[in-house]
C-alpha cells in the first residue's frame, strides 16, 4: 500500500495533526524537491523522477517492500499524482488523503462557486488545449499555465494570478510578468470562440478546397456519434475538420487522421492547435497501407474510399458497436458505397446543399456537389 499525501503552500503545519502521525509511519517519502523540504524529520528522501509517466513505474519497483509516503500538492485526486498511482497500482494499493486543491482555493479567495467553473490543467499540454473551453461570460481556472501564454491564447479575457495559495507568501494580482512558478490563473473569458456542437463555419479552417463543407460535416458527424473517451479514424482527412470537431466535443475524445499529401498533414496539425485540440495524432501516408493503429470506436472515410482494400480494413478494425462513415462526391465513389452498403447493411443519405451568392445585383441559390454518406454500425454478435 502506497499513501498519497496531499500537502499545500503552507507546508507541514497546514497539515492536521492525525495526517501528520500517518506520514510518520513511513520509512520512504517522494515528491517534488520542494515538497520533500517542507517535512521535517529523518526519512529515505526520493525524488519524483522526469518524466514522470515513462520512469515512475522503475521508482515503484524500486521502493516495493518499503513503506512509502508520496507528497502531491493539494489534492493528490485532482490532477495530481494520486491517478496516476491508482491507474498504474490499482484502486486497493493506493490510499489518498487530500489537502484542499489549488482550485477549491482559488475559488474561495474569487468567490466563484467551484461547480460552474471549467479547470483546465496544462501540466504537460500545450496551452492550445485551453482554446474549447474559451466562451462568452464563462470563467476558467488554469493550472500548470504560463502566464504569457494563456494570454496569447485567450487574448480579451481578464487574467488573474493567484500564487502561493494557503501560504504566508500568498498573492493575488493581474501582474502576468511576476507570476510566482507555483500559480493558478484564473480567466474571465471575453467575447469569442467556437460552438461546441459540429459545423463550425468553413473559414474556421485553413484549407486548399478539400474540406467537408459544414452542413455536410454536421450530419456526418452526428452519424459517427462521438462520446467521451472514444477514439477515431479520420481516413483521407483533407484538412482535419472531422477529426478536430470530433475531439472537440469532450476533452477524453480522441482522433487520428490519416492523410497521404505532406503539406495537407501539416495543415490538419495547425487547424488542431487552432481550433484547442492539438492531441491530434496526423500520419502522412496512403489508405489501407498505414492503417495499423488502436482499434477505433468510430471510423470516417472521406478520401480514398475507391482505394483497393480501404473500407475492407476500417471495417476490420473498428471496435463491435463502433460506427464506420463514409461520404462520397464522384459517381465511382457512390457506387463503392453502394456496393457496400448491400453487402454491410446501414443507410445511404444524400445531402445537396446551396447557399446564397450574389448573381449581378441579385441573389440566387448555387448548389454544392451533393455528398452521399454511408453509415453502418458493428452489431454485436
Amino acid at each position: 500500500m502506497i499513501t498519497v499525501v496531499g500537502i499545500g503552500a503552507d507546508g507541514w503545519g497546514g497539515l492536521p495533526d492525525a495526517t501528520r502521525h500517518l506520514v510518520a509511519t513511513h520509512d520512504v517519502l517522494v515528491g517534488s524537491g520542494r515538497q520533500l523540504a517542507l517535512v521535517p524529520g529523518q526519512y529515505e528522501r526520493v525524488k519524483l523522477p522526469s518524466p514522470l509517466l515513462a520512469n515512475l513505474p522503475a521508482l515503484l519497483d524500486d521502493l516495493a517492500g518499503k513503506a512509502v509516503c508520496v507528497l502531491a500538492s493539494g489534492d493528490p485526486m485532482f490532477h495530481g499524482i494520486g491517478s496516476t498511482l491508482v491507474r498504474l497500482l490499482g484502486a486497493g494499493s493506493v490510499k489518498a488523503v487530500p489537502h484542499p486543491s489549488s482550485a477549491s482555493l482559488a475559488c474561495a479567495r474569487l468567490g466563484w462557486a467551484l461547480d460552474a467553473v471549467d479547470v483546465v490543467s496544462l501540466v504537460g499540454r500545450p496551452t492550445a488545449a485551453l482554446v474549447p473551453f474559451l466562451h462568452p461570460g464563462r470563467r476558467v481556472l488554469v493550472l500548470g499555465g504560463v502566464p504569457a501564454e494563456v494570454a496569447a491564447v485567450a487574448r480579451d479575457a481578464r487574467i488573474t494570478v493567484l500564487e502561493q495559495l494557503g501560504g504566508p507568501l500568498e498573492r493575488v494580482h493581474h501582474d502576468l510578468p511576476s507570476a510566482d512558478p507555483l500559480h493558478v490563473l484564473a480567466v474571465e473569458c471575453g467575447e469569442g470562440g467556437y460552438a461546441l456542437v459540429p459545423g463550425l463555419p468553413d473559414d474556421a479552417y485553413e484549407h486548399d478546397g478539400q474540406l467537408t463543407k459544414r452542413e455536410v460535416r454536421a450530419v456526418t458527424l452526428a452519424l459517427l456519434a462521438p462520446r467521451p473517451g472514444e477514439l477515431l479514424w479520420d481516413v483521407g482527412a483533407g484538412s482535419g475538420s472531422l477529426a478536430v470537431e470530433w475531439s472537440r466535443v469532450h476533452p477524453t475524445c480522441r482522433a487520428i487522421a490519416v492523410e497521404r499529401n505532406e503539406s495537407r498533414a501539416a495543415r490538419i496539425t495547425r487547424n488542431a492547435r487552432s481550433l484547442g485540440v492539438p492531441t491530434i495524432r496526423v500520419v502522412v501516408g496512403e489508405s489501407p497501407d498505414v492503417l495499423d493503429f488502436e482499434a477505433p470506436d468510430a471510423v470516417f472515410i472521406g478520401g480514398g474510399v475507391t482505394a483497393e482494400g480501404a473500407v475492407e480494413t476500417c471495417w476490420r478494425a473498428v471496435k463491435t458497436g463502433g460506427r464506420l462513415v463514409a461520404n462520397a462526391v464522384t459517381l465511382e465513389s457512390e457506387a463503392v458505397l453502394t456496393r457496400w452498403q448491400r453487402e454491410l447493411g446501414g443507410s445511404l443519405t444524400r445531402i445537396e446543399v446551396s447557399r446564397d451568392a450574389a448573381v449581378g445585383g441579385f441573389t440566387a441559390w448555387r448548389p454544392q456537389l451533393p455528398v452521399t454518406i454511408w453509415s453502418v454500425r458493428k452489431e454485436f454478435p
